[in-house]
């Protein structure tokens, strides 16, 4: 399929700026063999799972990775989007600068009154580069000064600074491994007590541990997707989650991708006899139409920005002619779209 299939015309207000009450959402609920589309209220979700049916939750967790720092010498001010760790041992991370034409291999930055200091050591895109942090603590201790100098990061697309609230909003109420630098958003939705009904239910959980990278954001630039590639991931799928997960699909139950980064681990990581293998390591699956999946059977994800990579996911799943429909439905009824807007569930 070409870029250009998945352009739509979406408002900016459209886009949310802040969330509603966790789990108080709109829920648009689309099914592929009706081809009909309801309205219905997140807590109605409840509705279409029972006993034995497992829902895939990625519970990585979002870190501050948005830091502001100071150019030696001039004190220019300079953002550094920490991306992913390279080398533990050597502070090594892959960062975005901005802006970008000021840092140069060799210069160091200065993070307030802390400790932490950077020093630029390669080139890596335009805007990318490698830095080493000079810090003598620990890892933990690195973490902590990162965690107290740090800023949530929130996309860019959601047009406004970080609040001290988004350090609680923009993480999932089961976030357990540090990692991502972006949150799984499909998974704002669910409150501890939401999902103590679920287990009442019967329904399971099964978790598997994505670290959400900015390619999951990054433009696609190219018309035909064959051409582009995207930033490797690092996932886990344990072996307790995959247990769960094949003797649900075994029994023919519903096994629910919370989110397109869950569905992108599962994916990437499927026997030959279709079922979830346990694994560790990296990934950089890109799906779009035509895809056949092989785990998840429904999904629930946040309604895309136009061109992303994950509307195309969500197309793959849904069936693209279908899910051009329900996004025109949600523009024309109003849905809130993004990481702080409503949701979309696919039957």
């Amino acid at each position: 399929m070409k870029l250009s299939e998945f352009k739509f015309d979406l408002p900016e207000s459209l886009i949310a700026k802040y969330p509603v009450e966790r789990g108080e959402s709109r829920l648009m609920v689309v099914d592929r063999k009706t081809k009909t589309i309801e309205h219905k209220q997140f807590s109605d979700i409840l509705s279409y799972f029972g006993d034995g049916d497992v829902m895939v939750i990625n519970n990585t967790k979002v870190f501050p990775a948005r830091l502001y720092g100071n150019k030696e010498k001039t004190g220019a001010k300079i953002e550094v989007f920490l991306l992913r760790e390279l080398n533990r041992e050597m502070k090594l991370w892959d960062v975005l600068v901005d802006p970008a034409r000021k840092i140069r291999v060799g210069n160091k930055l200065y993070f307030g009154d802390s400790d932490l200091v950077a020093e630029v050591i390669d080139n890596t895109t335009s805007r990318g580069r490698t830095i080493r942090f000079l810090f003598d603590g620990n890892h933990e201790e690195f973490m902590k000064a990162v965690d107290e100098l740090g800023e949530t990061p929130l996309p860019r697309e959601i047009n406004r600074d970080a609040e001290t609230a988004d350090r609680d909003l923009y993480q999932t109420v089961f976030a357990e491994h540090v990692g991502a630098v972006a949150a799984p958003t499909a998974g704002l939705h669910f409150t501890r007590a939401m999902m103590k009904r679920m287990e009442i239910k019967g329904i399971h959980f099964a978790p598997v541990t994505l670290h959400v990278g900015l390619g999951t954001f990054r433009q696609v630039d190219v018309e035909d997707l064959t051409k582009h590639k995207t930033d490797s991931e690092n996932y886990r799928i344990p072996e307790e989650t995959a247990a769960i997960v094949n003797t649900a699909l075994d029994a023919g139950k519903r096994v629910c991708s919370i989110g397109t980064t869950s569905l992108k681990a599962i994916e990437s990581s499927v026997s030959a006899n279709s079922r979830l293998k346990p694994v560790e390591g990296w990934t950089d699956k890109f799906i779009f139409p035509p895809y056949d999946f092989k785990i998840a059977n429904s999904l629930l994800t946040s309604l895309h920005l136009p061109e992303s990579i994950l509307v195309m996911m969500t197309s793959a799943f849904g069936g693209h002619e279908l899910i051009k429909e329900a996004y025109q439905v949600a523009i024309k009824e109003k849905y809130r779209f993004f990481g702080y807007g409503d949701a979309m569930l696919i039957l």
